[in-house]
């Protein structure tokens, strides 16, 4: 059920105000770089390609950041501006709406399909989970918890959510929040849901 997704936006040229592009280098382009040939990629690609760097490269990025740090027109995430209809992109007359879509990604885990154990769970948690815990580290935690509790123990679901928001956020040094690694802790709002799959009472 896992998957990272980030902003996405559909390519109208029109709405781009000539001040930015629909096409992903792996960095900004420098005018200097005019004439060289660079990896791009656009939202029709499955992977990079080299192209000859034009004067149009070197407009701004449609989607500007990596991963959970991308943003549309460098100003917004997809979630944050569903409501706002005159939102601009910063110094411009460039509305940000059209690049947005009300329209959810749905998945679909049929759990009649398959059979669950009391260790079996799903884990949803917003980005202040994600933005400093992969999938692997978030699986050790669970196992770790749900092993020291009885398995028709109820709390061991709440300790897993509980740990892992305690994790994330990391312990207050001279230099922040820090993880066990010394790594930054999260800086956004953390929440995490332990959502139980199976168990002594057969869950369907």
């Amino acid at each position: 059920m896992s998957r990272c997704f980030v902003p996405q936006a559909f390519l109208r040229p029109e709405l781009l105000g000539k001040e930015f592009t629909h096409l992903e280098f792996p960095r900004r382009i420098q005018p200097k770089e005019l004439g060289r040939k660079m990896l791009y990629r656009d939202q029709n690609m499955n992977g990079w390609a080299y192209k000859k760097i034009e004067e149009n490269d070197l407009k701004f990025p449609l989607i500007y950041g990596e991963g959970k740090k991308a943003r549309v027109m460098a100003t917004i995430g997809v979630t944050r501006g569903l409501g706002d209809h005159d939102l601009k992109v910063f110094s411009s007359n460039i509305h940000i709406k059209p690049f947005l879509s009300c329209f959810p990604e749905v998945r679909v885990y049929d759990l009649t399909q398959y059979e669950h154990c009391p260790d079996d769970v799903l884990v949803l948690g917003t980005d202040g989970l994600w933005d400093v815990t992969n999938d692997k580290e978030v699986a050790g935690v669970v196992m770790e918890v749900l092993t020291s509790y009885e398995p028709n123990d109820p709390c061991r679901y709440t300790m897993v959510a509980q740990e892992l928001v305690v994790r994330s956020r990391g312990v207050l040094k001279e230099r922040g929040w820090r993880l066990a690694n010394d790594k930054l802790g999260s800086g956004d709002d953390i929440s995490v849901f332990v959502i139980p799959l199976g168990g002594p009472g057969n869950y369907t």
